[in-house]
């Protein structure tokens, strides 16, 4: 007898309740991928997202189990899963859930959440195609769509130094520094020395206490170039002068008076000048003309 595509199929879509979910769901994700479906029959975007999902499913022949909880009906595995709406759709393996998500998806996004299970989906790849969008974002000025395609290819890709630190940098950006030193420091080890990663955390250490002072909001950079007129070698002053602007986001002006400094003593303060303005330029990247102009002012001044 030939089995119908759905007697074929009753081993990798099922439906489960309190009785059978560690069977179906628990048990079963020792041996292969298991996505779980929280929906219920109220829900308009479930049934939009179920058959999606089921004929994703069925393409993949037997590679992941989809598993079906009506949360209507089993309301303590919801909560203990803390599903908060649905449809929400967990990936359990290894007794584990391991990745999810809410709401409708489009197929295509479905095949990439598979894929990841099953390994067909590259995710280094993935990963950086989203970074290479969120970048252009960022360009364009959509600083909330970079964002989210930086944390989606940090989803895909957790050793991504490029979206750790473009994420970092959106963040930074918004004037949450803390938030983006906080991922500058959860960054996974191995990628702790990359050159996106080292860049943001030297533009973290240029903000320095920029807002110390309620009753400055110049940063008191007014002030300092007051007393640099009225002593132009008071290299301590200058130096103080640059960081203030550096703070504030005015690199260019920063870099002008640290060369005027390391021009008139360049190892005054062991070399603190010429310290803070490598730190510059390596917030700025490789690229940037204020690093490229700054440079050559530098070895002007160094080989003169």
């Amino acid at each position: 007898m030939t089995l119908t595509e759905t007697e074929s199929q009753v081993d990798y879509i099922v439906h489960a309740d309190t009785s059978n979910f560690i069977d179906e769901v628990i048990e079963a994700s020792q041996t292969m991928p298991v996505i779980v479906d929280f929906w219920a029959p109220w829900c308009g975007p479930c049934r939009q997202l179920t058959p999606a999902l089921e004929k994703v499913i069925k393409e993949e022949a037997g590679k992941v189990k989809l598993v079906m909880v009506n949360i209507d009906d089993n309301q303590e595995i919801a909560q203990q899963l803390r599903v908060q709406s649905v449809p929400t759709v967990y990936a359990f393996k290894d007794g584990q859930p391991i990745d999810g998500f809410m709401g409708a998806q489009p197929e295509s996004e479905l095949k990439k959440f598979i894929g990841k299970l099953t390994g067909d989906t590259d995710v280094v790849a993935e990963a950086a195609a989203l970074v290479e969008r969120a970048q252009a974002s960022l360009d364009a000025g959509d600083i909330g769509g970079a964002a989210q395609d930086f944390a989606s290819a940090l989803q895909m890709n957790p050793e991504d130094a490029q979206a750790v630190a473009g994420l970092a940098r959106v963040s930074l950006d918004s004037g949450d520094a803390k938030t983006a030193q906080a991922m500058l420091d959860n960054a996974p080890l191995s990628i702790q020395d990359h050159a996106d990663i080292a860049r943001v955390r030297a533009s973290l250490s240029l903000v320095g206490d920029n807002n110390d002072d309620e009753n400055k909001p110049d940063n008191g950079q007014n002030e300092l170039i007051t007393k640099v007129k009225a002593n132009p070698d008071d290299l301590d002053i200058r130096l103080e002068l640059a960081k203030a602007l550096a703070s504030s986001g005015d690199n260019a002006g920063a870099v002008e008076h640290l060369l005027i400094s390391i021009a008139k003593n360049r190892s005054h303060d062991e070399e603190a000048a010429r310290k803070f303005l490598l730190t510059i330029f390596e917030a700025e990247g490789v690229e940037s003309q204020i690093a490229i102009e700054g440079r050559k002012k530098l070895a002007a001044i160094l080989f003169a």
